[in-house]
């Protein structure tokens, strides 16, 4: 659970990669509740050294069936766009009989052609959606914008939030809410500010006055 947790958390993180992450764990979970009912406990070495662990072996798989079919009803909603998900994460590997029907033409085309091929292998998932023609690819682009749009945790939304309770503290209660923003979007941004033309830029205005 806790590396799962870890893997969850992060920047640019794209939902059908953590997706993919909690369909392993799911899949790991059926694993270890049929090994421990048949009393095999490679992956819980702690576990093995325990006198009675035999004889517990239907609770302990019953605990982990429990854990799978919460694992499944919370993640109910991405099961339904899995294929979608699939099909903007690895279009290359898809099969266009398989893909809805305002796709597969031009799913055919994208996997014909070397070039996109190469930008696939070479760019980041976003970076080579937005490469692509809108007019050559209209209905994919939008596909893959739908997918990549989605969130998938609210990790960035407590990182702010984090932040902002930091900086919001009692010793710095002069901060008025216009403060706050520009250091809330100093703090979450990407950008890297040029200070060189900011300070010739506030050299030049000084000089006006």
């Amino acid at each position: 659970m806790n590396e799962l947790n870890m893997k969850l958390q992060g920047k640019d993180q794209f939902v059908q990669d953590m997706y993919t992450n909690v369909k392993a764990f799911k899949s790991k979970l059926v694993l270890f509740s049929r090994q421990i009912l048949n009393k095999s406990f490679t992956h819980f070495p702690t576990l093995a050294t325990l006198k009675e662990a035999c004889v517990k072996v239907k609770k302990y798989s019953e605990s982990l069936d429990a854990l799978h079919e919460e694992f499944c009803r919370r993640f109910s909603d991405f099961e339904k766009i899995d294929k979608s998900l699939q099909l903007v994460a690895c279009p290359l590997s898809q099969d266009p009989e398989t893909a809805p029907e305002e796709l597969q033409l031009k799913l055919i085309d994208l996997q014909s052609d070397p070039v996109l091929k190469e930008k696939f292998n070479s760019l980041k998932l976003n970076d080579f959606y937005a490469s692509f023609n809108e007019a050559a690819f209209p209905n994919l682009r939008r596909t893959a914008q739908k997918m990549l749009a989605l969130f998938g945790s609210t990790y960035v939304c407590e990182q702010t939030f984090s932040i902002m309770n930091i900086n919001k503290a009692s010793h710095r209660s002069q901060l008025t809410d216009q403060h706050l923003r520009s250091i809330l979007r100093i703090a979450t941004t990407k950008l890297t500010p040029d200070f060189d033309a900011l300070a010739k830029k506030g050299d030049q205005q000084h000089c006006s006055h």
